[in-house]
């Protein structure tokens, strides 16, 4: 590549000529004006219209911005979630990983200023020849050096680092919504197994009466002996289900240590009373989709940071060019440094072209577009998956609310075969078959209605995620690029 130097005590006209064209030139830019890729979005949801009764439609707005899992009341909740803000790990990594995005922002943006520099230097000489003459030299520069971006390639780069950096900012909220998702996704399981073990507590006081009375009745020579052996198989295979809760239970619990950022054996969730509270979630239309999710956000802005990277690529097409100038003294006294007569000055401009690469420059254009394609793809294929994971949270969440109604309906039923029978038998109307094939509907059917239950707060959990949990970034309104929330 050819450079050309001209230092101006020769040519000072020449170079301030020079440098005024080269800061007309900039400005001028090779890379492609970014739009943001099309992608699909319908205007209703298909499963919306089976979801009325439990999930209200409503504006975007009304979905509480960062705070959601308060939708659920529950004040333990809350707390465990402000702690997963501040101590979870992965979020950690995603604040550090954010902030030096950011850092890398400020160091792309540095290079389109000068760089000053300043030196300086001191030296005594002599020889060794018993001659005591020794001389001083002073010197002192300053240096300045500026590669005016004449083509846009650094302010192509300053934008592929905000992109980048924007994308982490969506990664940071994604990172929050997916611990804070899987913390209260946890804590209900936790409180699911709290409330089978009262479940079975009440379970098993009942079977421990029943095992009571049908002894006595064998006892009296009323009832066979194998009546006495299932009603203690009951009760110990009852026992067994607790105990096997209880390890469900420390499993869960274990999770959510982690979760906010503690050891399990430094972390204690006390047994509490639970209220399954499913709130409607507004789901809004599907095109505010697109300003709710992080990760389609982050998808966006990657595409725009490869955009920017064919600018890049493009740039190497023209020529760099280079500004220096420096300031400098020589003297020997420190003192006779700053004296006019002392002092050289030049300045230089640098012009550098690649003549021939074998089409490497543009190889990596074409790099660089291909990137861009398959970034785009990437987005619309985030923006499909993410209309999916509405469309069966939006599903799963009506046709649970229509069979908690049918388990509520079954385990009523139960309860009262359940008792009709244990009466029929003390009448001796019937055997304890019968009564302990009644128990064991009975109970299952209440334990399907407290894990029904159960699911429909994770079903809710789930759409809120699917639906960005209300994260909205600024810049996605400042920039334009997509519709602004009110």
């Amino acid at each position: 590549m050819p450079a050309f130097l001209f230092q101006t005590p020769f040519f000072p006209q020449r170079i301030a000529l020079a440098a005024t064209l080269a800061a007309l030139l900039v400005g001028c830019a090779v890379g492609p004006a970014y739009q943001v890729p099309a992608a699909v979005s319908p205007a209703g949801w298909k499963e919306q219209k089976t979801a009325e009764g439990w999930l209200p439609a409503a504006p975007a707005d009304t979905l509480e911005r960062g705070e959601w899992w308060k939708l659920f009341g529950d004040p333990v909740l809350d707390e465990l979630a402000g702690r997963v803000q501040v101590s979870n790990q992965n979020i950690a990594a995603a604040v550090a990983n954010y902030a030096q995005a950011q850092a890398l922002v400020r160091g792309e943006r540095a290079a389109l200023f000068p760089s000053v520099s300043l030196s300086g230097n001191g030296r005594r000489s002599g020889n060794t020849g018993g001659d005591s003459n020794a001389s001083n030299a002073f010197s002192a520069t300053l240096a300045a050096d500026w590669s005016p971006d004449v083509w846009g390639r650094l302010r192509a780069a300053v934008s592929s680092a905000q992109a980048n950096a924007q994308a982490s900012e969506a990664d940071l909220a994604a990172a929050r919504l997916s611990a804070v998702g899987e913390l209260a996704t946890n804590y209900f399981s936790l409180r699911e197994a709290d409330a089978e073990m009262v479940l079975l507590d009440e379970t098993i006081e009942g079977y421990q009466r029943a095992y009571e009375i049908t002894n006595n009745r064998y006892q009296a020579g009323i009832a066979a002996q194998t009546d006495v052996l299932q009603a203690q198989t009951q009760l110990v295979n009852a026992r067994a289900d607790r105990v096997g809760l209880q390890r469900t239970r420390a499993t869960y619990e274990h999770a959510i240590a982690v979760l906010v950022g503690a050891a399990p054996a430094d972390f204690g969730l006390p047994a509490a009373k639970w209220t399954p509270t499913v709130p409607g979630v507004p789901t809004g239309v599907p095109s505010t989709l697109l300003q709710r999710r992080p990760d389609i956000a982050a998808a966006e802005r990657s595409v725009a940071a490869a955009n920017a990277q064919i600018g890049i690529a493009r740039a190497a097409y023209f020529p760099n060019f280079g500004l220096n100038a420096s300031v400098g003294s020589n003297a020997s006294k420190v003192k006779d440094l700053f004296n006019a007569s002392n002092t050289l000055w030049a300045l230089g401009l640098s012009v550098a072209q690649v003549v021939f690469d074998a089409g490497a420059i543009g190889a990596n254009v074409d790099a660089a577009r291909a990137s861009h394609e398959a970034a785009v793809a990437r987005y619309r294929q985030t923006v499909l998956t993410a209309f999916q994971a509405v469309e069966d949270q939006l599903s799963a969440g009506a046709t649970l609310a229509q069979q908690e109604g049918l388990r509520r309906e079954a385990s009523a039923a139960a309860d009262k075969t359940e008792q009709q029978l244990l009466n029929r038998y003390r009448a001796a109307q019937v055997g304890y078959t019968e009564v302990v094939t009644a128990q064991v509907a009975a109970l299952n059917a209440r334990r399907s209605l407290v894990q029904l239950q159960v699911n429909r707060q994770s079903s809710a959990i789930a759409l809120i995620q699917a639906l960005g949990g209300g994260w909205q970034a600024e810049w996605l309104a400042d920039a334009g690029t997509q519709p602004a929330a009110r």
